[in-house]
């Protein structure tokens, strides 16, 4: 109805973004990483054809947060961030912000902004403004604690993949160490789990929480085929490589050894 297309990319291999540019091409957006299956884009290549071809880069971030990727320090003109998830860090509020890397596209943003009225309620503001302080802390921790839970879950009989910007086993080690800040890989992963994932979402127990939030301060898991994208036809959802065992993990700040506990009591029993 507003006239607008676009075409549906993977964008793990900068030629297939080019490859896909029309001549009424506006806009490439891309998200690093992805949800939930964690592939990275290369945002310098990216920004490089954008910038070629005279046409805006998007970024969504929200996975990687400020504290790791910085989008418009690799040639991006905006990026996206659910401050839901890591900003917030505690289910309290929800919002969304988009950073302008020039005054003229921010001006632009704005007027539509304006004239739209859609903005944070003051309450909301504040107290993302509270829970922000916090955030360097738990992105560390969050980031180290996955760290220590994506090594258990590659040795662990019942998993047959497992995925995290971190480990060497990712297909883009590389991007990740040269993209992402301080060492820091983020505190989402994934894996597939042999077996019933239904059954294993019924047997976790404390410090897990079953939900479908990301980004918390509590540990979070979800079986994204019967949860997150149960709207999904099972085809296109295995196309995009989210498997009938794909199970997400958001790590929280508890003690990394308490989560491993649960999660292997929790595998060891489907």
């Amino acid at each position: 109805p507003l006239g607008m297309s676009f075409s549906f990319v993977d964008f793990a291999d900068p030629k297939n973004v080019e490859e896909a540019i029309r001549p009424n091409t506006k806009l490439i957006f891309s998200e690093s990483p992805t949800n939930p299956t964690l592939t990275l884009a290369d945002l310098d290549a990216i920004s490089e054809i954008a910038q070629r071809h005279g046409i805006l880069h998007v970024c969504d971030s929200t996975f990687a947060t400020p504290y790791i990727c910085r989008p418009l320090d690799h040639g991006c003109d905006l990026t996206i961030q659910s401050l839901t998830k890591y900003y917030d860090g505690l289910n309290i509020g929800t919002g969304g912000a988009l950073v302008a890397k020039t005054p003229e596209l921010y001006e632009r943003i704005k007027l539509i902004q304006n004239m739209h009225g859609n903005i944070m309620s003051p309450l909301t503001a504040y107290m993302m403004l509270q829970t922000m302080k916090t955030m360097g802390l738990r992105i560390r921790q969050q980031s180290s604690s996955a760290m220590k839970i994506a090594t258990f879950l590659e040795s662990h009989p019942k998993v047959s993949k497992v995925v995290y910007p971190g480990l060497a086993s990712h297909p883009q080690k590389e991007l990740a160490d040269r993209q992402h800040r301080d060492g820091l890989h983020g505190g989402m992963l994934w894996f597939d789990v042999k077996g019933d994932p239904i059954k294993l979402m019924d047997g976790i127990k404390r410090p897990w929480t079953l939900c479908e939030n990301l980004g918390a301060a509590e540990s979070i898991i979800t079986a994204c085929a019967v949860m997150t994208h149960a709207n999904m036809l099972r085809e296109d959802r295995l196309k995009v490589g989210i498997t009938d065992g794909f199970i997400r993990v958001s790590v929280g700040i508890e003690d990394p050894e308490d989560l491993i506990r649960g999660l292997d009591d929790a595998l060891n029993s489907i």
